[in-house]
């Protein structure tokens, strides 16, 4: 279906036509014909969440796909981490009491990588640190695994689309084989993705959030996925935003987020939904399959 031109945001959205092959998500994840299973900063039902701890524990369970955080320190250094604020997940408050309230972009990078990252979740995972994006890209590789890399708040650093796209391209994941199935980058700003793909066309991205169905032409022009919370699905939306071609040829995609037990799993499947993200992966799995 062709794509007409459809105001989102605040922004006139450009496309730009393309038709690289790209996989669809189903190609793996569920170990069937079921959705893809993405684990949701890693596998943070069982490790610290962001934290290479959680990369592994996904890679433990046998989950090809994981999905972070990405924002920028003071000095200019990406890392991986959800919150803007390092006081839910480090001990921040601790080692910079008066530092209050302790927003990422605040921190030096060497700051950040002195937090304990993993104490709050379990005395096991003490020590674990806060990693920079190289190091989780670089985990990832070692893992075989695949990554849905989120934006986080990136209206709080002008220019992170470049200044990821940069490090992605260093670490060797904007090759042929990392773009056509290892790689979406996503947000929940629109003009944000908007940017990556014009940037980078040849990356694959998602919108996360649910666009109206009179909007979705308008998103198809540049983003390969509409990822909403399952909570605002139903199995009418998710054939809409399929009857919708992307930018590299394909139907849009559907991943929806947070599942993370067997009941909601399987009603969300049931949607026919592309991937389902979770912080329980091995749960969700053994329900979709």
């Amino acid at each position: 279906m062709s794509v007409r031109a459809v105001a989102v945001t605040t922004t006139a959205l450009l496309g730009v036509a393309l038709t690289a092959p790209l996989s669809h998500a189903r190609a793996d994840g569920a170990g069937g014909d079921g959705p893809t299973v993405v684990a949701h900063r890693g596998a943070s039902g069982y490790a610290p969440e962001n934290t290479l701890a959680a990369v592994d524990r996904a890679a433990d369970l046998g989950i090809r796909w994981v999905e972070n955080d990405v924002q920028r320190t003071r000095d200019g250094e990406l890392v991986v981490v959800h919150d803007e604020s390092l006081k839910r997940t480090t001990d921040v408050e601790e080692v910079f009491p008066d530092r209050s309230p302790w927003m990422v972009k605040d921190f030096t990078a060497a700051e950040i990588a002195r937090l304990d990252a993993g104490s709050w979740f379990g005395s096991e995972y003490a020590g674990a640190r806060v990693p920079t994006l190289k190091q989780y890209v670089d985990r990832l590789d070692h893992n075989h695994q695949k990554l849905l890399l989120e934006l986080k708040s990136p209206g709080l650093y002008p220019g992170i689309e470049q200044q990821t796209l940069k490090v992605l391209a260093n670490e060797g994941w904007l090759d042929r084989r990392h773009v056509a199935g290892r790689l979406v980058v996503q947000s929940f700003d629109a003009d944000s993705i908007r940017t990556v793909h014009d940037l980078k066309p040849a990356v694959k991205t998602g919108f996360l959030g649910t666009p109206a169905v009179s909007e979705l032409p308008a998103y198809a022009e540049f983003a390969d996925q509409i990822n909403p919370s399952y909570g605002s699905l139903s199995m009418s939306y998710v054939s809409s935003v399929h009857a919708f071609t992307g930018p590299h040829g394909r139907p849009l995609e559907v991943l929806a987020w947070t599942v993370n037990d067997a009941d909601t799993a399987r009603r969300v499947a049931g949607y026919d939904v592309d991937g389902i993200i979770t912080n329980k992966p091995d749960v969700v799995r053994g329900a979709v399959d």
